[in-house]
């Protein structure tokens, strides 16, 4: 599908704009329009303006997320922090809760702080960098709607729950891994309905247990009527390690409920009993681990960049021409774009324009409208 670069300095001031039309506060609007762009700025267009309109503003306008968001601490030590987030912006429920764990972390050494109550958060490597920046080990993971089936099973009993860490490291970028632990996640399946591609083979099994490769706008339509699920990483069964997938899974629907004692599974559908909208009540966690209470931030940076670079620079498979880290596509992708914008596919060139028009921003003139 044909895309559109849009200027950075046009998009970053208009998706802020737009969120303080939608009733956030300005300080928090440019915390969430920061989260969303990261994700384009790092080629993840399935969690950036792909997102903007139908997961933010269209559940603002729904009344199941909050604006402006309520930030409870609960409950409060030296290291550790429970969050209730009273279902408001979850970037910025994410960006204060790791910025606490860091705060206590650069103290005492190591942080914590679990969220319940809260909505998505975005990209969970936004706040494994917002760690890794700041010279500490990051580690984030959210729970989410109920979409992956357990190894052997055909009932989404769980999210695409990432297990997300950012470690500090002397190159350009930090080392981030940042991935879902179900083989793909619903924002990519959204994104192929968009672009008209089909679900990819091993990412979807229906509920008679076989796999289902054809359009994604079914595929989604399925999950979210309960009668396919996404597979965790190995895909079904146990011959590829699906079950891998499953137990990384299981340990971030326990470590964003069990702290904090939040929702989980299929209580985080959005939907009550009649089929009515609802605040998803998801659920996070954050930890950051300061190296400076170790051997140093520049021993650790350093040797961190040896390491990686010792992986690179190992033999590589015939015709293949470069073995990359984590975060060195982002890195790649963020060069490339930097100049350029962000690129709009047409449905999402449509989307920004009703919201434009709607909230009356008629300073703003986009680039496909020439």
């Amino acid at each position: 599908m044909p895309r559109v670069f849009c200027p950075w300095d046009l998009i970053t001031p208009f998706v802020t704009d737009a969120f303080i039309g939608y009733g956030i506060p300005e300080e928090d609007a440019k915390i969430c329009t920061d989260v969303l762009l990261e994700s384009d700025k790092r080629g993840i267009e399935s969690h950036g303006c792909n997102r903007f309109k139908p997961i933010y503003l269209d559940r603002i306008k729904a009344g199941i997320q909050q604006p402006v968001t309520n930030f409870e601490i609960v409950k409060e030590t030296e290291t550790t922090a429970v969050v209730d987030g009273h279902d408001g912006m979850g970037q910025v429920i994410g960006y204060k809760s790791m910025q606490m764990a860091i705060d206590k972390a650069k103290k005492y050494g190591m942080g914590m702080v679990v969220v319940r109550n809260s909505c998505h958060y975005g990209i969970a490597g936004y706040y494994a960098s917002q760690a890794a920046k700041q010279g500490c080990i990051g580690i984030t993971g959210t729970n989410a709607r109920p979409s992956v089936a357990p190894t052997w099973g055909v009932d989404g009993m769980f999210g695409t729950n990432p297990l997300t860490i950012g470690i500090p490291t002397d190159e350009d970028f930090d080392f981030v891994i940042d991935c879902a632990t179900s083989i793909t996640q619903n924002g990519k399946i959204e994104y192929y309905e968009r672009i008209g591609e089909n679900v990819h083979k091993g990412t979807v099994i229906t509920r008679d247990g076989e796999e289902f490769c054809g359009d994604a706008g079914e595929g989604l339509k399925m999950i979210r009527q309960g009668t396919a699920a996404l597979t965790t990483l190995g895909g079904a069964g146990e011959a590829l390690g699906g079950y891998k997938g499953y137990g990384y899974a299981m340990v971030v629907e326990l470590l964003s409920a069990i702290l904090q004692d939040g929702n989980y599974g299929k209580m985080l559908d959005g939907k009550d009993e009649n089929g009515n909208l609802v605040p998803y009540h998801l659920g996070h966690f954050f930890i950051a681990i300061d190296t400076d209470h170790f051997l140093g931030e520049e021993l650790a940076r350093k040797k961190a960049g040896e390491i990686i670079r010792s992986v690179r620079n190992s033999t590589k498979a015939p015709g293949a021409d470069r073995i990359y880290t984590a975060n060195e596509k982002e890195w790649d992708v963020w060069l490339e774009r930097k100049d350029k914008g962000v690129p709009i596919t047409e449905p999402v060139q449509k989307e920004i324009v009703a919201v434009r028009d709607e909230l009356g921003l008629t300073q703003y003139k986009f680039p496909w409208e020439d």
